[in-house]
């Protein structure tokens, strides 16, 4: 029976020593799951202040272009203008005034999200649409 005892013995030794480092890695594990999830927060709120910027753009353009006497190109410059002084989050911003018509005016703005994953690519499209202000005679 002592033999035996001393073989359960060892064997148990072996089991308890066998969770050595299982902590660290169960720890790293988590700091990638927390960074994952802060870097997803992080896009997230990058995407959503992108596409707020790309609107605003637009709106801006729509409000310029459809001024009495303005143009179509009015308003392109004017959303340009505001994505140059604030759009530092839309990358390689263009802007058209595609779709207007000569009763309405359309401005749309795309361009690139700034991302913190290389190889990550959101595209963020808005526009901004407004009936051109014209004189009528009563």
């Amino acid at each position: 029976m002592g033999r035996r005892s001393r073989h359960l013995g060892a064997i148990r030794a072996r089991i308890r020593c066998g969770d050595d480092g299982v902590l660290g890695l169960e720890l790293a594990t988590l700091a990638l799951v927390v960074l994952m999830l802060a870097f997803t927060t992080i896009q997230v709120g990058l995407y959503y202040h992108a596409r707020k910027v790309a609107q605003s753009a637009a709106r801006q353009g729509v409000d310029a272009g459809r001024a009495f006497g303005a143009s179509e190109g009015d308003g392109v410059m004017q959303a340009q203008d505001y994505l140059a002084r604030f759009g530092g989050s839309v990358k390689d911003a263009q802007v058209s005034a595609d779709g207007s018509t000569a009763q309405q005016i359309r401005i749309t703005v795309t361009g690139d999200v700034a991302t913190l994953v290389p190889g990550l690519t959101l595209h963020v499209t808005q526009h901004a649409d407004g009936p051109i202000e014209r004189w009528t005679n009563p």
